[in-house]
């Protein structure tokens, strides 16, 4: 009897010391300081997340330590403003403001978040911790923005630029239309002989269907959020009357045009109903799409300008319709759409050879949606322009292009009812006025005149 309790005795130690052991080799949770990346501001917010088994801890505090003093942020007895969440199943996560706003007691200069954790282990034998601190910069004064050109003018519809100084010198920085913004790059990269870099361009545009009251002013930003905005620095906002048109279209266009549309475009569906119905959705939805794609398509602009000068029109072309037009669409004598013709229509005769308009780099050179076969170039510093309805294209992504070469010729495809090319300037992703751009007086009054005004004379490549 008595052996047999010894053995019961050491099995059980066995057994105890086994589980002991294990749970000296549990994992420890593993800590995450999310946010903030870099800078604290006067706004903000601090995420925390803590991976364990089951989400299942012991202990968590967050302090931030600054210039000697420990600030207790949270806790999960003392969890102050923070939320708590569990997004996965062994996931924690704690979010509270942060910034000055949120921590009172932040103070300019270099900090400290530091992050315990602390779960148990197999049946509460060992508990194990871990650690974690980041080193983040507390920014509390905003940068600083000054508008240095003069004289700005915008045409509804049309673009503008601005010369101005942002600090520090890598702030975020840009004019913003109303809820648009339009980013600005260095000076330096327009061609300017003052390569500050402080000092900054940006082009921008008060779009067709923005009010004309729409509030423009010129801001800078930091990573921690503080920012800092002109006045409005516009002179004067001119209207321009847009054109309105009634376009026919029947069954023999519907027949040319909307299937092969269908084909290149696998980002819509249709129910396989009436041509006129698909029509619509490609009028509508496509367009829609398409000028998404455009936007992202022209958003990693070179900060460089690659263009000088003005732009080129088509030569000898008619013009078949203007920029702005709305247009209603008229099915066997009924209204049954709405759009605006966000561009120029230009012809000549068919398949004649289209020029680059200025210098740039391609960065689209096949089909996209209702524009067909389309060609798009970045000019540079949110430039770009648009050639739509090719027949035929010559380059590809990627080319360097010059002003005068060929990229292929005009036709209609896409949503084109003759052979014509559909010519659109974008600024900051966003279809413009191309009459502007085409004047050569205007470049050198909106572009040349104010670099050379601010300071920074401009130097040809």
């Amino acid at each position: 009897m008595l052996r047999w309790l010894l053995a019961l005795i050491l099995l059980v130690t066995m057994a105890v010391g086994g589980a002991y052991v294990a749970a000296g080799r549990a994992v420890a949770p593993v800590i995450s300081i999310d946010r903030p990346e870099r800078l604290v501001g006067q706004q903000g917010d601090l995420q925390v997340s803590v991976t364990a088994p089951a989400g299942s801890l012991l202990e968590l505090t967050i302090a931030l330590e600054q210039n000697g003093a420990s600030i207790p942020l949270f806790s999960l007895d003392a969890p102050q403003s923070a939320t708590i969440t569990q997004p996965d199943a062994d996931i924690v996560r704690v979010v509270r403001p942060f910034g000055k706003a949120g921590v009172p007691e932040l103070a300019q200069g270099a900090a400290t978040v530091k992050v315990t954790a602390t779960r148990s282990s197999f049946l509460n034998l060992r508990n194990r911790s871990a650690e974690a601190s980041k080193e983040v910069r507390v920014r509390l004064e905003p940068p600083r923005i000054a508008v240095l050109s003069t004289h700005h003018y915008v045409n509804h519809g049309g673009s503008e630029m601005v010369v101005y100084r942002a600090t520090p010198a890598d702030v975020h920085s840009g004019v913003r239309v109303g809820d648009l913004e339009y980013a600005g790059f260095p000076a330096g990269g327009a061609g300017a002989a003052n390569t500050d870099p402080s000092l900054k361009v940006a082009f921008f545009a008060l779009l067709h269907d923005q009010d004309l009251k729409t509030p423009i002013v010129a801001f800078a930003r930091d990573e921690a959020g503080n920012e800092a905005r002109s006045s409005s620095f516009i002179d004067n906002v001119f209207p321009r009357p847009f054109k309105r048109s009634r376009i026919q279209i029947d069954d023999r266009f519907l027949e040319r045009v909307v299937p092969e549309i269908l084909e290149h475009s696998p980002e819509i569906t249709t129910a396989g109903g009436a041509l006129i119905d698909d029509f619509l959705k490609e009028n509508g939805e496509l367009r829609r799409l398409n000028a998404e794609k455009i936007a992202s398509l022209t958003a990693a602009t070179s900060p460089a300008r690659f263009w000088e000068g003005a732009f080129a029109q088509l030569g000898n072309s008619q013009v078949e319709a203007s920029f702005a037009d709305h247009r209603t669409y008229i099915y066997k004598g009924k209204d049954v759409d709405q759009q605006t013709h966000l561009g120029f229509d230009l012809a000549v005769t068919s398949a004649v050879p289209l020029a680059a308009s200025n210098n740039g780099v391609i960065v689209n050179a096949s089909w996209l949606g209702i524009y067909g076969n389309c060609v798009v170039i970045d000019h540079g510093m949110g430039v770009a322009s648009l050639y739509g309805h090719l027949s035929s294209i010559d380059v590809k992504v990627g080319d360097r292009v010059t002003k005068g070469q060929i990229l292929g010729r005009s036709g209609m495809t896409g949503l084109a009812g003759g052979d014509h090319l559909h010519f659109t300037m974008l600024v900051g992703g966003h279809p413009v006025n191309p009459v502007e751009w085409w004047d050569g007086h205007w470049i050198q009054d909106r572009v040349e005149r104010k670099l050379s005004e601010a300071g920074a004379a401009t130097a040809r490549p």
